[in-house]
């Protein structure tokens, strides 16, 4: 049965999901790495589709921009559709010189000054955590690859355009130096408070398009094409 947001059936989704920002990123996804693909979705845009990888099911769909967008579509996937593991594979901007343009990384918690989780189940805290075990099996995946992984935190922020500030040290020093959030972006808060709640399991891998702390910038191009670490790492998972 589809839903206002998900037009597939029941069934039609694998129990594990990549989800990744942008609709056009998860169909270079099936396309470039699933065998026996078929679109499952694409209500508003949202395209969504289900194959196989090295004969294993899997499905990958996008979740839009920021927690609002990724909290729906993750609520229903894991409410109405029996999915199990849900791995965002997105990107985002680095608050270190640990973190440099094109590296993967994998959070081990998601801080936020969001009110998604309070909203939406009560939680009061800043920080929501990710599955133990899925990122346990990210590990392994990036270890038999020999692809690197940096981990920490990431900071999971509601707006992309912030007003000037002279403030010092700036919010996201601050985000940095005192929760050790390593970069940021806009959707992991919800979709691990979204799984925490409904008892199901959530990831994050990330590569690093931009920088607070040096030049350079990836392209949408690039961004929806070239990711192909942090997509091969979450592939090559045994879920």
């Amino acid at each position: 049965m589809s839903t206002p947001h998900i037009s597939a059936e029941m069934g039609d989704f694998a129990k594990t999901v990549l989800m990744p920002g942008d609709p056009l990123r998860a169909k270079f996804i099936a396309d470039t790495f699933l065998q026996d693909v078929r679109q499952v979705t694409g209500v508003r845009g949202m395209l969504g589709f289900t194959g196989t990888y090295e004969g294993r099911p899997i499905s990958v769909m996008g979740s839009g921009m920021g927690m609002p967008s990724i909290g729906i579509y993750s609520y229903e996937l894991f409410s109405f559709y029996g999915v199990e593991n849900i791995i965002r594979i997105g990107s985002a901007g680095s608050y270190t010189e640990k973190a440099k343009l094109f590296d993967t990384v994998l959070a081990t918690g998601a801080v936020s000054e969001s009110n998604y989780a309070r909203v939406q189940s009560g939680f009061t805290g800043n920080i929501t955590l990710p599955s133990a075990a899925l990122n346990e099996k990210l590990r392994a995946s990036a270890a038999k690859q020999g692809i690197p992984l940096i981990e920490g935190n990431i900071h999971s922020s509601d707006v992309f355009y912030r007003q000037p500030s002279d403030a010092k040290p700036t919010y996201w020093e601050k985000l940095r130096d005192e929760d050790g959030c390593l970069c940021v972006e806009m959707e992991s808060f919800a979709l691990f408070a979204n799984a925490q709640v409904l008892g199901k399991n959530a990831a994050c891998l990330l590569t690093i398009s931009d920088s607070f702390v040096a030049p350079g910038i990836t392209t949408a191009e690039e961004r929806q094409k070239s990711f192909t670490d942090m997509m091969k790492v979450a592939l090559g998972a045994e879920y």
